[in-house]
């Protein structure tokens, strides 16, 4: 077997390694961010999720598709930025929501245990019913 009779398989296989290399390198950059976004929706709490990391990223993905409108570069490095502006996007959604939503049940039991302990029901021992 000789170089030339491999070259069938191996130009083919040089391709498939390319494609999986520009592959890694656009959605690579994505991947920590779908187990930080998996348990942020299934705990209902963003508590440890900076937004400010969000928006630096955000903000360099951007800068740097405006670089490659005045030089090319190469164009997995462009569909990074894209698939990352996209993925930080999806993370500012999902905290901000989250983040509402814990705010607006915050108010509503500051709001219900205010309004229970001024009926006097708080200080009443028994447990009869007391109008307000």
């Amino acid at each position: 077997m000789d170089a030339e009779g491999l070259g069938w398989l191996l130009v083919p296989l040089q391709q498939l390694v390319s494609w999986g290399a520009a592959g890694a390198m656009v959605f690579g950059g994505v991947v920590p961010y779908i187990p930080q976004y998996r348990d942020i929706r299934r705990t209902q709490n963003a508590e440890g999720f900076s937004t400010y990391v969000c928006l630096v990223l955000l903000v360099a993905n951007i800068l740097r598709i405006l670089f490659w409108f005045g030089r090319r570069f190469e164009a997995p490095l462009l569909w990074q930025s894209v698939v990352m502006i996209l993925t930080m996007l999806l993370m500012l959604k999902l905290c901000t929501e989250v983040r509402v939503a814990n705010e607006l049940n915050l108010k509503r039991r500051v709001f219900a245990a205010s309004r229970w302990s001024s009926c006097g029901r708080a200080a009443t021992p028994s447990r009869r019913s007391t109008s307000c």
